[in-house]
């Protein structure tokens, strides 16, 4: 799709609505509400003892709290890697030796660009947290097969972290070496 036009509605934060002139690939036009994203990273954060970092963390949108992994937005001019290790110090106050990308999720394509990387955080230290004043987090270590039972279950509805835990679970399960 290739956008010919774009109409400014409304920006706050990361939230940047428009409405899109729109050609499609079979050559209709029309219109659509489009939000732009900066992007964001995620990080699943797995210490020695196969722990992952858990964030119990309040989202106002849907009314109560959420189990999330630590993720954010990019700032102006920051890769994902950067942003991965900002969110997880800012969010837990964990630093991480070793860092790979094991993925990347588009959260909502139907209305917005938000593309979310994923990275798996090991080889851990602990520093002091920071979260932005709009944050209400609660940090919980808990095993990782937990994390998994509790996606089975239906207790982790957050769709990063859901794609996040299932990305992570082949390069945890493998053998050291």
């Amino acid at each position: 799709m290739s956008t010919a036009r774009r109409q400014p509605v409304f920006k706050l934060g990361v939230v940047d609505l428009g409405i899109e002139t729109a050609v499609l690939p079979g050559g209709a036009s029309l219109q659509l509400a489009v939000i732009r994203h900066p992007g964001a990273s995620a990080v699943v954060a797995v210490d020695g003892e196969s722990r992952v970092v858990m964030l119990r963390q309040y989202r106002h949108a849907i009314g109560g709290y959420l189990w999330e992994i630590p993720a954010g937005c990019r700032n102006a001019g920051e890769d994902g890697r950067r942003c991965a290790e900002r969110e997880l110090l800012e969010e837990t106050g964990l630093k991480a030796k070793q860092w790979d990308r094991i993925g990347a999720i588009v959260t909502i394509p139907s209305f917005c660009d938000e593309r979310i990387e994923i990275f798996l955080a090991r080889d851990l230290t602990v520093s002091k947290p920071a979260p932005d004043d709009d944050e209400i987090i609660v940090v919980e270590w808990m095993d990782f097969d937990q994390a998994l039972r509790m996606l089975s279950e239906g207790e982790i509805q957050d769709a990063k972290t859901i794609a996040a835990l299932h990305l992570a679970t082949p390069m945890l399960q493998r053998p050291a070496g």
